[in-house]
């Protein structure tokens, strides 16, 4: 015979008195088991309570397939003796952000069928998030929009909250918003007229007490929709997060946090025309340093060369070079070691992945390529002409 569940009819119960029927074990550790209990076993997506039985620490709750519950108990502790009475203590604050949570949950669902056309597929309230996977793929924003509105329209209204086993009869004609999981002892979630749902889990009163909701984000997963939410106090400490953010950037954008996204764009602006403007002055750049080495080097001898400037820099050099018929052999000191890069011109019998490879193993570096161009990084190192003969 499973536990009375106490919380089918008061989620509100936070105390009580219950018989210890026996010591058992859930996946190797120590649990109770009670006559009845107002603890909530992790199921349906909502994870079980936490709390104090008998003066000992509960830290979780689950239930078999025989529907008997299982308190598991802090380790180390000793379990209240099987016959006697003992008090149980549910920790509230995890349970009212459950509730809140698991309410939260039905009043979306429900939302996101009739503004989204998206029926649940499966629901997580976890630790520090919930998610509801939803059966449709790429919901525009737009919907998801209206669908939370709509939810916390039924927030505002205070709407009561009732929970029911009703007879096979009165089940029948309920119009649920999916199939129970069960087939007998169906308990029912009605919230106003707005959802009814077969669910054994705790819920608010009253809609007010979930506070506020709060789509959070969307992601594609495995062919349909993944939302993740937050409600009540969850909710709120996350909109206070995120308005803590917006006001720092605000901050220092000196502006007001209504106008963080027209100066993110202008920053947008202004450094997709630096980078222009960077670009151009780097080609520039390139096409002179380029000209004054082939000019400094021995007629018809590869170019090589240390070069002040970043990678990006030496490429661009680099392609110069070769363009002019030389092979370029160049590195770029910096305080991370020097970035080296090897090309060869047309015609040229240069291996430039075999000349670095043998310039790193001799250096302690790094990098590889082809036969025609190779790139890597190597320590700084004094006589880079030099080194490179040494290897050719």
């Amino acid at each position: 015979m499973g536990t009375e569940r106490l919380y089918h009819a008061d989620s509100y119960l936070r105390e009580f008195t219950a018989r210890v029927v026996a010591h058992a074990a859930w996946k190797g550790a120590p649990s109770v088991v009670l006559d009845r209990t107002a603890f909530y076993p992790e199921a349906g997506g909502q994870l079980g309570d936490r709390g104090v039985l008998g003066g000992v620490a509960v830290v979780d709750v689950q239930v078999d397939d025989d529907g008997v519950v299982h308190h598991l108990i802090g380790e180390g502790a000793a379990l209240p003796a099987i016959g006697d009475e003992a008090g149980g203590a549910i920790d509230w604050a995890r349970r009212r952000q459950h509730m809140a949570q698991h309410t939260g949950q039905h009043m979306l669902s429900a939302a996101l069928v009739k503004a989204a056309a998206a029926p649940t597929a499966s629901a997580r309230l976890g630790e520090s998030g919930c998610t509801i996977d939803l059966a449709r793929d790429r919901i525009p924003e737009a919907e998801l929009a209206r669908a939370e509105e709509l939810a916390n329209s039924i927030v505002d209204d205070d709407v009561a909250i009732r929970a029911w086993f009703p007879e096979p009869a009165e089940l029948a004609t309920l119009a649920l918003r999916r199939e129970p999981k069960v087939d007998d002892h169906v308990r029912v979630i009605a919230i106003g007229d707005f959802d009814l749902s077969p669910c054994g889990g705790t819920h608010c009163a009253r809609t007010a007490q979930v506070g506020t909701l709060r789509i959070l984000g969307a992601e594609r997963y495995k062919g349909m929709t993944r939302i993740t939410f937050a409600a009540g106090a969850r909710a709120r400490a996350e909109l206070a997060a995120r308005d803590a953010a917006l006001r720092t950037l605000a901050a220092a954008f000196t502006c007001a946090p209504a106008e963080v996204p027209v100066a993110v764009d202008k920053m947008r602006r202004d450094l997709a025309g630096a980078r222009d403007s960077l670009k151009e002055q780097r080609e520039r750049l390139a096409d002179l340093t380029g000209a004054a080495l082939i000019a400094s080097a021995d007629a018809d001898a590869r170019v090589v060369a240390s070069i002040a400037g970043d990678v990006e820099l030496v490429r661009a050099v680099a392609v110069k070079i070769v363009a002019a018929g030389r092979d370029a052999v160049l590195c770029a000191p910096s305080a991370e070691g020097s970035a080296v890069v090897i090309a060869r011109a047309a015609g040229s019998t240069l291996d430039c992945g075999a000349l670095l490879g043998a310039i790193a193993k001799a250096t302690g570096g790094r990098g590889g390529g082809k036969p025609e161009r190779a790139e890597g990084r190597v320590p700084v190192v004094e006589g880079w002409a030099a080194l490179v003969a040494r290897h050719v």
